[in-house]
C-alpha cells in the first residue's frame, strides 16, 4: 500500500487496484473555436493543466496503471441529446451546430476528439458519454470492475461540472477518488477552488485532493513499484 500527502489525509493505493481517469481532454473544451468557446469562455485557463496532466499519464503508463478516457459528446443525429440540454443557455451555437472543428459535441468530429497531448494509446479503453458523469448511460463502472479497480485518480476538465460529477457518480459506486488539483481545470477560477473544497470537506465527503508533485513522489517510490508485480 502506497500513500499519498493528501487533504483532508493521506489517500493509499495500490497500483493493481488504481485507474488514472482522464475526464473530457476534448478539443471542444480546450481549444478556440470549441464547445467552451461558444459558451463564451477563455479555453486558454484550461490548458494550465494540460502539461501536468500530461505528466501523470506519462508517469502512470510507465509505471503500468489502468488508464480510462472520457469524452462527452453526441450521436450524429442527436437523438441521445435531451432538448434541454441543447436548448440551455444564450449562446450564439449550440450542440450539434457547427464551429471551427466540425459539428459541437457530435462524436467523430475533429472537435469531439481528445488532443493529441493526452491522446489515448492501444489498451487504454475511451469512454463515450452523453451527460456530465463518467457513469451515466456508459460501462465505465462495467470496465473498472473488470479490472478489478477500487481507486481512482483523476484529471481533466472541467473541475466543477464532469469531473466533480464523475467524482461523486465514483463516491456513490464504492470508489476511492483523488483529483490533482494542478491537473483539472475550469474557466472560473472561483469555481475551481470551491469544487476540490466540496470534494475534500467534511473528513472527504466525496474523496480526496493532491497535486502532481505530490502524487508523482508516491507513485516512484518502489511501494508503488512492488506493487504492479502482485
Amino acid at each position: 500500500m502506497t500513500k499519498v500527502d493528501a487533504e483532508p489525509y493521506e489517500f493509499e493505493f495500490t497500483l493493481a487496484k488504481t485507474a488514472l481517469v482522464m475526464i473530457d481532454w476534448q478539443r471542444d473544451f480546450v481549444y478556440p473555436g470549441g464547445f467552451g468557446e461558444s459558451l463564451g469562455n477563455d479555453t486558454s485557463k484550461l490548458l494550465k493543466a494540460m502539461g501536468p496532466a500530461q505528466k501523470v499519464l506519462q508517469q502512470c503508463r510507465a509505471a503500468g496503471m489502468f488508464v480510462v478516457h472520457t469524452r462527452e459528446g453526441h450521436r450524429a443525429d442527436l437523438t441521445d441529446l435531451p432538448r434541454a440540454k441543447r436548448e440551455r443557455g444564450n449562446a450564439p451555437l449550440r450542440i450539434g451546430d457547427m464551429g471551427s472543428m466540425g459539428r459541437l459535441l457530435v462524436r467523430g468530429e475533429y472537435g469531439h476528439g481528445i488532443v493529441d497531448e493526452l491522446a489515448p494509446i492501444d489498451g487504454e479503453p475511451v469512454i463515450d458519454k452523453p451527460g456530465k458523469g463518467m457513469f451515466y448511460a456508459t460501462d465505465s463502472d462495467t470496465v473498472l470492475r473488470m479490472r478489478g479497480i477500487e481507486k481512482l485518480i483523476f484529471t481533466g476538465v472541467t473541475t466543477e461540472v464532469c469531473v466533480q460529477t464523475s467524482v461523486r457518480e465514483a463516491n456513490d459506486r464504492g470508489y476511492d477518488a483523488l483529483v490533482l488539483e494542478d491537473c483539472v481545470g475550469s474557466y472560473f477560477p472561483e469555481f475551481q477552488e470551491a469544487a476540490l473544497a466540496m470534494i475534500k470537506a467534511q473528513g472527504g465527503i466525496f474523496g480526496w485532493v493532491s497535486d502532481s508533485t505530490r502524487f508523482l513522489a508516491a507513485l516512484g517510490t518502489p511501494g508503488v513499484m512492488a506493487a504492479a508485480s502482485r
